[in-house]
């Protein structure tokens, strides 16, 4: 085992580009001037971006009191799972622990597929998260000087991959002062003709905020024109806090990919169930790909997917109840800071993106309030926004509660003092 890493160490050897003297040395770190160097015929060298949320979460999620990092809901249990489901113990108790098919059960998939207008199992490849939807499809389409389009902010997994797939990256943003809307000038500047993909999240994280019918036709005509492939993260769809389920690309347009599972709004992440629904060449695509990565779901998870999906509508209502019961509460205690926050009702899911006046760096401000109450918040940074926080609403109550009394004096001190 330690030659094996001695071996890798040294074909993906981590060096620090030193930018005054042009050269390079030996230290490894994080960030952007991280470079690795690739044992090829050609030699040189890629820059590697790293997925700062997700490592900077992975850090501290579990050691820490209280978690408003998540953008999702109190996760259910199995033994509630089964109880929506009607479904006896035994019966997951008798799964065998072998591999599972590959790119889900033929029953997982037509329950996928019967979610989107018009679809069946051959549009349907399910994967281990949304987060392998999203790679095994970035990494079908892009190409290295591949123009990429994506609507910001946004949860930056795909971002970075474009860039690390060695696309060029063109950003059309929400606009705070817009309500969270795109400025359709915008739009328009970052999906020119030769745009090969375009990424849009929506609903949106972090900021909640499901765009509108405008907007989402206007993303859809640039698209058109340009041929490009449109990649929707829906992975929110279903948490609308008004019970009014987010439209789906899904049928919009003969290049769209849908990504989605049931991390977020069905409150099951545990699973590590997502899924892709694509014309059926492009599933077939994927699926090679697929094929280089996790191989197969679990056949726990599989079976758990379709109790889940199979009592959908009883899941997503246990997932509204949460975000409406703790929403209130989150606006009352956002309301005390006054002028010195910002923010606007997210449409959907547990998060709210707030802005504040202060000159505090976000990451500070956020690593201030780990240290000294042990509550995990997501900076703005994460997102490519700084002086902003992206508070998570989904847990239990009375913890949630708990989470907001224990960091308080911080968040005063520091927006406020």
């Amino acid at each position: 085992m330690l030659a094996a890493r001695a071996v890798s160490r040294c074909i993906d050897e981590i060096i620090m580009k030193d930018k005054n003297a042009n050269c390079y040395t030996g230290e490894a770190a994080g960030g952007p001037d991280v470079y690795l160097t690739k044992n090829r015929p050609c030699g040189g060298t890629v820059t590697f971006i790293p997925f700062e949320l997700e490592r900077w979460q992975s850090e501290w999620e579990h050691h820490v009191d209280f978690n408003l990092s998540e953008s999702g809901v109190h996760p259910l249990k199995v033994s509630e799972l089964l109880d929506m489901a009607g479904e006896s113990p035994d019966t997951l108790q008798g799964i065998g622990l072998g591999y599972s098919q590959a790119d889900g059960t033929i029953e997982l998939r037509t329950a996928i597929a019967g979610l989107y207008d018009g679809a069946t199992i051959d549009n349907v490849i399910v994967t281990v998260g949304s987060s392998e939807a999203n790679f095994i499809s970035s990494w079908t389409i892009i190409e290295p000087g591949d123009h990429v389009a994506t609507l910001v902010p946004m949860y930056r997994q795909t971002w970075g991959l474009a860039k690390n797939f060695g696309a060029n990256v063109a950003e059309f943003s929400l606009k705070r002062e817009l309500g969270w809307e795109p400025d359709p000038d915008e739009i328009k500047a970052a999906i020119p003709d030769h745009t090969k993909l375009v990424v849009v999240t929506n609903p949106n994280n972090p900021t909640g905020h499901v765009l509108s019918e405008e907007a989402r036709e206007l993303i859809l005509e640039r698209t058109r024109a340009a041929g490009a492939w449109l990649l929707a993260d829906e992975i929110y769809m279903g948490a609308e806090r008004n019970g009014e389920t987010t439209k789906s690309f899904w049928g919009s347009y003969e290049r769209v990919i849908a990504v989605a599972g049931l991390s977020k709004a069905y409150g099951l992440p545990g699973l590590r169930i997502g899924w892709i629904v694509a014309p059926p060449d492009f599933r077939q695509a994927v699926y090679q790909r697929h094929d280089y990565t996790v191989i197969c779901p679990t056949p726990l998870s599989d079976y758990l997917a379709r109790c889940a999906i199979g009592v959908r509508d009883k899941v997503l209502a246990r997932t509204r109840g949460i975000l409406n019961e703790n929403y209130p509460i989150l606006t009352d205690w956002l309301g005390q800071f006054g002028d010195a926050l910002d923010w606007t009702d997210p449409d959907c899911g547990a998060i709210c993106f707030a802005g504040y006046k202060s000159s505090i760096d976000a990451m500070d401000l956020a690593e201030r309030v780990r240290l000294a109450h042990s509550v995990l918040i997501q900076p703005g940074d994460h997102f490519g926004i700084d002086r902003s926080l992206r508070l998570g609403f989904g847990n239990e109550s009375a913890v949630f509660k708990a989470a907001l009394e224990a960091m308080e004096p911080t968040m005063k001190e520091c927006l406020m003092g």
